[in-house]
């Protein structure tokens, strides 16, 4: 039978449930077992794919088209759990469903209420992430938002209730919790930790294991033991969660403390040591590089870190793949746009790459980051928007298309290149409804995205409105462009890939590789980007 880990928060939020997590399960896989993962989230909207990446950073998209939380991302990168729209539960859609149960008489009658309506549908959903026809050795549930909030208290008085369901012995629980480090008196607390135990305890959970984050200091002794006994927790069920460089080392550490090891005790599970050679020369190999490359990539989310975390953790792996450091830094398109030259803003750079937006705000600005790139020799990688600013850029200054735009900026355009999907024509409500998950695309030989996949078919995700105008295709081939990749559809095939040979290195795509790419297995293109960036670096100095 399935043997579940839920995995809560305290004292304050974004305290690190989501790398914990997916800690535990890259642990629990390398020793031979088959896990599955789960993000539920208190907020009220159905999922996060409304949401400003300011609220909420970037929205992560599986194959099957669901708009995630960002930890799936990290649970996608960490282990090889296969995720879909089952993987992620709001209180939104927990809710949604049931009031249209309800509409439907499917209650017959009944007084609907928190308890047992809702908390029956929240168990329903645990259920059937393991509802499978390979089995789940373990399943990893993530209950967003901190111990002690208002929303959060259905997810938690369900996971009380699903423990007596499927009995204690099957069940362990993760808190992980800060532990402020007072300058004024020099030492760590705990007591904020006690009070979040106290308050799970309160609801009917106790945790079987604390994970205490420290930032850069560490848990003494003394200290272990005083959470432990306060807690009702045994001493080497405790562990230190310091911050660590990089990221992928943070499984590391949990191994060195026995994290797999207490977790499988708990569930009374016997796995074979885990081999995580590869994974530790990863983390060796990332820490050792020297070379540096310095790519710019231009956005307007840019004030929140989160905003971009799949693309940022894609350049991370291509990297460590090239033995190179990348320095990321991230600039404003309404920056580029202030800035008296767009030459001087962006000469220091070795690549430049252009990501996915919504909006008109500071479109102007990625074009001219476009135009230095293609112009000056400098490599190029669009995603997304960053593809249909290529082409908005190549139809302005090569093809002779002044007026160029896209009918989401600019809806009474004479040339409108790129424009609304067929499909996406009279749809009226925002969530959920853009071209969403995986597709395939067919990939021309010769061309550096058939060099880089070394595939004629790949499949990639996508989350997008508008798309290429074929309309304008031959006009736009005429300047140099190439079409590398496309996706068959109908009478008519979209444009996937687009890139300009006689460049170093100049290639776009519309949908979203950074969502497929692993820390062991980089993403084919970022790769690329990298390596082409890194020749660029070489040649320069």
């Amino acid at each position: 039978m399935t043997k579940y880990v839920f995995t809560t928060g305290g004292v304050v939020s974004s305290v690190g449930k989501g790398i914990a997590s997916a800690s535990l399960g890259m642990l629990l896989e390398a020793r031979g077992l088959r896990i599955a993962m789960m993000k539920m989230d208190p907020y009220i909207n159905v999922d996060p794919g409304t949401m400003n990446p300011y609220e909420h950073g970037e929205v992560f998209v599986t194959d099957d088209g669901a708009e995630t939380d960002l930890d799936l991302g990290h649970y996608e990168r960490f282990t090889s759990a296969k995720l879909s729209q089952k993987s992620n539960a709001t209180t939104g859609a927990i809710y949604n469903t049931v009031i249209q149960k309800e509409r439907r008489g499917e209650y017959l009658g009944k007084t609907v209420q928190v308890i047992p309506h809702i908390t029956d549908e929240i168990k329903s959903r645990i259920r059937s992430l393991t509802a499978e026809e390979e089995p789940v050795d373990v399943a990893i549930i993530e209950i967003g938002g901190t111990v002690g909030d208002i929303e959060s208290l259905p997810f938690l008085e369900a996971l009380r209730q699903f423990r007596l369901d499927v009995g204690p012995e099957n069940c362990c629980c993760v808190h992980v919790t800060l532990v402020p480090y007072i300058d004024a008196s020099g030492e760590l607390k705990t007591k904020p930790t006690q009070h979040s135990v106290r308050s799970l305890r309160d609801i009917g959970l106790q945790p079987d294991i604390i994970v205490c984050r420290t930032g850069k200091h560490s848990l003494a002794r003394e200290q272990r033991q005083k959470i432990a006994l306060f807690c009702n927790v045994v001493d080497d069920a405790i562990i230190n969660a310091e911050d660590i460089s990089p990221l992928y080392a943070i499984p590391l550490n949990f191994k060195r403390q026995g994290l797999d090891d207490i977790t499988l005790r708990i569930l009374g599970i016997t796995a074979p040591e885990g081999d995580i050679a590869e994974w530790t020369d990863m983390v060796e190999r990332l820490r050792a590089a020297e070379k540096v490359v310095h790519i710019a990539a231009v956005g307007k989310y840019v004030g929140h870190d989160d905003a971009y975390k799949s693309i940022n953790e894609a350049f991370v792996h291509a990297g460590t793949f090239n033995d190179c450091k990348i320095q990321l830094t991230w600039v404003d398109s309404e920056e580029i746009e202030k800035a008296a030259s767009t030459q001087e803003m962006l000469r220091h750079f070795d690549g430049i790459l252009v990501g996915p937006g919504f909006g008109s705000r500071g479109i102007e600005g990625k074009i001219d980051a476009a135009r230095f790139a293609r112009e000056n020799n400098v490599p190029y990688f669009g995603i997304c928007l960053g593809m249909q600013i290529a082409v908005l850029e190549l139809a302005r200054h090569k093809a002779g298309l002044a007026q160029a735009a896209s009918t989401e900026f600019m809806p009474d355009t004479a040339h409108p290149v790129i424009s609304l999907l067929s499909e996406q024509r009279g749809v009226k409500e925002m969530g959920g409804t853009m071209r969403l998950g995986q597709y395939r695309c067919d990939l021309r030989k010769n061309t550096r995205a058939h060099k880089a996949y070394n595939a004629d078919t790949i499949y990639e995700r996508h989350r997008h409105r508008y798309e290429f105008n074929n309309d304008y295709l031959d006009t736009l081939l005429e300047t140099g462009m190439i079409v590398s990749g496309t996706h068959p559809k109908g009478e008519h095939e979209l444009v996937e890939i687009m890139e300009i040979p006689d460049h170093p290195w100049f290639c776009a795509v519309q949908f979203h590789p950074e969502f497929k790419s692993k820390p062991l297995h980089p993403q084919p293109l970022f790769r690329d980007f990298v390596a082409a960036a890194l020749q660029n670096r070489q040649k320069r100095d």
